[in-house]
């Protein structure tokens, strides 16, 4: 069992994807346990997983699932629910790189990457950071 910002969660219990409603599998990468859709590959993350493995080398091969047509291009207009909680989820967008959106609970703090969204979560390029930079000496 593990406690996530007052939720209890027993992590043995298989969830549902948010997304598509499959099941999901569990992967470990460096102690970390998260959990991936069998159907769409999309990730759930337990509250800040995805900031402790997106630190970790290597730890993109959770990623298994390609960017395409079920990533953002393909968001569905109403919120998705947490799997854990089942509250309706926010939409959020990585500061450092704006163009990725991934779904977050305000309740648990967990997250849901579509496939392939994670690897770019971990691959903050050169140009991004460039950008990055520029656009806080303009303000």
């Amino acid at each position: 069992m593990t406690n996530i910002a007052g939720q209890t969660r027993d992590e043995t219990q298989s969830i549902h994807c948010p997304k598509c409603a499959a099941m999901m599998e569990k992967v470990a990468f460096g102690g970390i346990t998260v959990d991936r859709c069998l159907n769409c590959k999309g990730l759930w993350f337990d509250a800040r997983e995805q900031e402790r493995l997106r630190d970790m080398p290597g730890s993109e091969q959770i990623d298994t699932g390609q960017i395409g047509a079920t990533a953002a291009s393909a968001r569905p207009t109403t919120s998705l629910h947490c799997p854990v909680c089942h509250t309706p989820m926010i939409l959020m967008t990585d500061h450092r790189q704006p163009h990725l959106k991934y779904e977050s609970c305000t309740v648990c703090y967990g997250a849901f990457f579509d496939a392939g969204e994670f690897r770019d979560y971990k691959e903050h390029t050169l140009v991004e950071s460039l950008r990055h930079m520029f656009r806080g000496r303009q303000k």
